[in-house]
């Protein structure tokens, strides 16, 4: 007998209440098959099963409250919920490959590893493969790097899981991967000899269970997931019991449409002039990474559905770099970390925040969530696209703490390092185009947050001040904000009180 339990729910968060089970007992269930949803006051949590077999007993009832680790269900081991041909197993780690018929090593005695995709982070369910460092035949050592996925969000790196030979290479360069698929097979053992392996293809999922007629409740994560993509419950096939809709569903319902929408121009539009022969071979056609598509898809969704308003104001920086100037080597010197411009406006955007609560706030469906917490989102461009890692619990921290994190976060995002944590739970964000020479910018939103802040170039400009026109380091600041939730009163408040700050950094320490 498996028991399931409660997974670890994240930082801080000790209990769920059981939304949703999409199965009953009796019920057969596949490996890693969803068996309920919890909710939390943060996210949305899904159970899959840990083995195949037959859902025995439910311990915690839909409703219920549970802690982390509890008991919820318990599972009887079988092959009842495995549609692949039985076959022994050498460790639970294969369990992923049961879609794959039996290798038998080769004559040198190298005992055959699977490569698998590694847990790529909530919500992704696959990844592009776009680098192997290693070829068929190369020796690898135990942890030394076999090849780099690249997800909608992040870059992930797969070492081996055991020293050996490489034998055979299941994705290749461009193929894309579903979380827990195989990737690789290794001999493993110094010297080991390839081994042939008959491989089948995999099983198609069961289909869905039709519709009993019967009202259908759809998962909460899902219900949220058409929400913020703005798409109605009919325009989603649901694949869970009784035709459920399942978070999974919307991913694919709103990858479909984006799809549709693309082609769509291709039909109605002249095809692209053809060029010149001189001019042909000076052109180059590149695929858009998945990190670049995503970034595109996410950036028009926002603009389709927030009502996306720009304000601007200007700042006399003035201060912010008298005082800069003043301290920037016993900061270093004590810290460890260069005094920048990034702490000073975190600092008054997270004062200004607690002031005007809807700019910290995000839709959800029919309901406003404001967040008593500031997870400060920085945008930063990297070689490979825009990303936002996030600096948590920003409006806790003092300005040494904030620039070691936003060095830390830049460094992370340079190297190709920042993970799913990294990236997720953000509830404002700042975007410096200025460090790119912009002298006025007008960001789009980061859903489902609800505010950004742009930041352009200093410049020095002439200004009346006293009736005298004297010359001063001048940077042009904006909020783009949903108008669906922050009216125009609130955002122009949001930015006087940062440019109040910012003009007299006093008001910061004296929480004005």
């Amino acid at each position: 007998m498996t028991e399931v339990r409660v997974p670890t729910l994240g930082e801080s968060v000790t209990e769920a209440t059981v939304a949703t089970w999409f199965k009953k007992p009796g019920d057969a269930v596949a490996v890693d098959e969803m068996l309920c949803e919890l909710e939390t006051d943060k996210v949305t949590v899904e159970v899959p099963s840990p083995v195949a077999g037959k859902l025995e007993e439910i311990v915690a009832a839909e409703g219920e409250t549970v802690g982390v680790d509890a008991l919820l269900a318990n599972i009887s081991e079988g092959d009842g919920g495995n549609k692949a041909a039985p076959k022994a197993r050498e460790s639970s780690e294969n369990d992923a490959a049961s879609s794959q018929a039996p290798r038998k090593s080769s004559d040198g005695g190298g005992q055959s590893v699977d490569v698998m995709v590694p847990t790529l982070g909530e919500s992704v369910t696959e990844a592009t493969v776009s680098t192997w460092f290693k070829k068929v035949g190369d020796t690898v050592a135990q942890d030394e790097m076999l090849c780099e996925l690249e997800t909608d969000k992040v870059s992930v790196e797969v070492p081996a899981p055991a020293a050996g030979t490489l034998t055979e290479i299941l994705a290749e360069e461009g193929s894309t991967v579903e979380a827990n698929g195989k990737l690789a097979v290794l001999s493993a053992g110094s010297g080991a000899a390839a081994s042939a392996s008959a491989q089948e293809t995999a099983p198609a999922p069961a289909a869905a269970s039709p519709s009993t007629g019967k009202d259908v409740e759809d998962a909460p994560s899902a219900k949220k997931a058409m929400a913020e993509a703005g798409i109605s419950r009919d325009q989603v096939t649901g694949s869970g019991r009784d035709g459920r809709v399942m978070k999974e569903d919307v991913a694919k319902a709103i990858a479909a449409g984006t799809s549709a929408a693309a082609s769509a121009p291709a039909a109605v539009t002249a095809p692209r002039a053809p060029s010149a022969a001189d001019d042909a071979s000076r052109e180059e056609r590149v695929r858009m990474t998945r990190l670049k598509q995503t970034m595109a898809r996410r950036l028009k969704e926002a603009q389709n559905t927030a009502a996306i308003l720009t304000t601007f104001n200007e700042v006399d920086m003035t201060e912010v770099m008298a005082i800069r100037n003043a301290y920037k080597a016993d900061f270093e010197k004590k810290h460890g970390v260069r005094m920048g411009f990034m702490s000073f406006f975190t600092k008054a955007c997270c004062h200004a925040l607690k002031e005007i609560p809807e700019v910290n706030a995000e839709i959800d469906g029919t309901d406003v969530i404001y967040k008593n917490y500031v997870h400060m989102g920085v945008a930063a461009g990297t070689p490979t696209g825009l990303v936002v890692p996030v600096i948590k619990n920003a409006d806790s921290m003092s300005f040494a703490e904030i620039e070691k994190a936003v060095n830390a976060m830049g460094k992370k995002a340079r190297d190709g390092k920042l993970t799913m944590a990294d990236m997720t739970g953000g509830t404002f964000t700042i975007s410096n185009g200025g460090v790119y020479g912009s002298l006025m910018t007008a960001p789009i939103l980061n859903p489902p947050q609800s505010g950004i802040l742009g930041m352009a170039k200093i410049q020095d400009r002439a200004m009346v001040i006293g009736g005298e026109i004297v010359i001063r380091p001048m940077m042009y600041i904006s909020l783009s904000y949903d108008h669906r939730i922050i009216d125009g009163k609130g955002a122009v408040t949001f930015l006087v009180r940062v440019k109040e700050m910012l003009e007299d950094p006093r008001r910061l320490l004296m929480d004005l």
